[in-house]
C-alpha cells in the first residue's frame, strides 16, 4: 500500500516509518487491550439492561479489540515477506475493523442526535433489537467490501500493506472507499454534531438540564474530534497514494513524502482504539459509575467468568 513505484528509493522512508510504527503501535496495543477489556467487562457484566447504546458500544469495543489483535501481525509482516493470501487476510482484518468502527461511531452519533432532537421518542425507543440488526449489517457489508483484498492482491510472497496490485489503486475503487467509507460518514457526523450542539446551546431550561447539556456537549465534541483526527489523515493519504499510482504525481521527493505520510497516518488511525475509551467514559452514565478499577477486578475480572 505504501510502496512507490519508479526509480525512487524508499529504504530510508520505510526504515523511519518502521521505527515510528514500533514506537507508537506497541504502547497502543497494550493500552488499547487493557482499556477495551475493561470497557467490555463493564458493558457485559455491569450493564443490567441492554440498550441501543450498549449494543453499539459493545460492537465498537469488539472492533477495536480485533483491530488491536491484528496489529502484531501487521507489524511483523510489514517488514517480513509473507504469502500473498496471508497478507490479504491480515489487510482485510485490519480494514474491516477500521470501517466497522467508523460506521458504528456514526450509528452512535445518529442515535444521540435522535435522542436530543426527539427526546421523548428517543428514550422510549431503546430496544436493542434494531441496533443488533444494524451492527450485523455493518459487519456483513464490511467483510463483503474487503473482498478486493483477495482478488487484487499479488500472489507471490511480499511485505503486507506494500506492493498491492495496480487494480487495487484503480480510481473507481479508491473513489468508492473515500466517498462511502469516509466522506459520507464524516458528513453525517458533522451534520448530527452541529445540530446537537445548536439544540443544546439554545435549550433554555433548569440548572440540572444545563449540567446534562454540558455533559452531552462534551461527548459530542470528543466523538467528532476523535473521528476527525484519527480518520482524516489516512483517507487523505489513500487519495494521495492513488495519485502516485496513477502517475499523476511523478516527483520523487513528493512520492517519498506521501509514502511516509500514509504510513504515519495509519499509525495515527490506530490510536482510535485507545481514544474510544475516553468516549465510553463520557458517553455512558453507567460506564462512569462502574469504572472503579478495584470493583471491576473484584466483581468481574477480565479473565474470569462474570459475577452473577
Amino acid at each position: 500500500m505504501t510502496n512507490g513505484s519508479g526509480e525512487c528509493n524508499f529504504t530510508d522512508i520505510d526504515r523511519l516509518a518502521e521505527t515510528l510504527r514500533l514506537g507508537i503501535s506497541i504502547p497502543t496495543f497494550i493500552l488499547g487491550l487493557v482499556l477495551n477489556a475493561l470497557a467490555l467487562s463493564v458493558f457485559c457484566c455491569f450493564w443490567k439492561k441492554q440498550t441501543k447504546t450498549s449494543v453499539y458500544m459493545i460492537n465498537l469495543a469488539l472492533a477495536d479489540v480485533l483491530l488491536l489483535l491484528s496489529l502484531p501481525l501487521k507489524l511483523y509482516y510489514s517488514s517480513t515477506d509473507a504469502p500473498g493470501l496471508l497478507c490479504a487476510f491480515i489487510e482485510s482484518l485490519y480494514f474491516v475493523n477500521t470501517y466497522g468502527s467508523i460506521f458504528i461511531i456514526v450509528c452512535i452519533t445518529v442515535d444521540r442526535y435522535i435522542c436530543i432532537r426527539h427526546p421523548f421518542e428517543g428514550r422510549a425507543n431503546q430496544s436493542p433489537r434494531w441496533a443488533i440488526w444494524i451492527c450485523c449489517f455493518i459487519w456483513a457489508v464490511a467483510w463483503l467490501c474487503s473482498s478486493p483484498m483477495y482478488v487484487f492482491h499479488k500472489k507471490e510472497r511480499l511485505k503486507c500493506f506494500h506492493n498491492m496490485s495496480e487494480q487495487a489503486w484503480s480510481i473507481p475503487l479508491i473513489v468508492s472507499v473515500e466517498v462511502f467509507g469516509f466522506l459520507i460518514p464524516l458528513a453525517v457526523m458533522v451534520f448530527c454534531s452541529v445540530q446537537n450542539i445548536w439544540i443544546l446551546l439554545n435549550r433554555k431550561s433548569q440548572a440540572k438540564k444545563k449540567v446534562e447539556g454540558s455533559g452531552s456537549l462534551r461527548v459530542i465534541t470528543i466523538n467528532l474530534v476523535v473521528f476527525f483526527v484519527c480518520f482524516t489523515p489516512v483517507h487523505l493519504g489513500i487519495c494521495l497514494q492513488c495519485l502516485v499510482r496513477q502517475h499523476v504525481i511523478v516527483d520523487c521527493s513528493l512520492k517519498q513524502t506521501i509514502s511516509l505520510f500514509i504510513q504515519v497516518a495509519m499509525i495515527l488511525a490506530n490510536l482510535n482504539c485507545c481514544l474510544d475509551a475516553i468516549f465510553y467514559y463520557f458517553a455512558a452514565k453507567e460506564f462512569r459509575e462502574k469504572t472503579h478499577l478495584k470493583k471491576v477486578i473484584e466483581l468481574c475480572p477480565v479473565f474470569k467468568p462474570c459475577a452473577t
